[in-house]
């Protein structure tokens, strides 16, 4: 189990820089209630995205994003909304993304963004 979760750490630590490279600031990073955990959060301009970050070594067992369930996204919106209320709110814009990262461990890791999956 720890090589999977220092797999994820990894993914969303290129997750992170990728974001600010593209002019996000990340403002919080596996944010945790009783009710699960973001990934990331970040924000541009007046828009604040929740993150969720899949990464895989390799596709041979599918794409990252095909882990992301009908369930998946109600709970991020779940979460976001939580995240919002503890924050006291405020915020223009909302947005849940999901971000695949392949080969995490590379020089070069593949990194594809979606926005506004749910």
């Amino acid at each position: 189990m720890a090589a999977k979760d220092d797999l994820g750490r990894r993914g969303e630590d290129v997750a992170a820089r990728w974001f600010e490279r593209h002019g996000y600031a990340v403002i919080d990073r596996n944010w945790r209630c009783r009710a699960g955990e973001l990934d990331l959060v970040v924000r541009r301009e007046e828009t604040t995205v929740f993150v969720e970050v899949k990464t895989r070594t390799s596709v041979a067992y599918g794409h990252p994003f095909e882990a992301i369930t009908t369930a998946k996204t109600a709970r991020l919106r779940r979460l976001a909304g939580e995240w919002c209320a503890e924050q006291n709110g405020g915020f223009a814009q909302l947005r849940i993304d999901a971000v695949a990262v392949i080969d995490a461990w590379s020089d070069t890791p593949q990194i594809e963004h979606l926005m506004d999956i749910a």
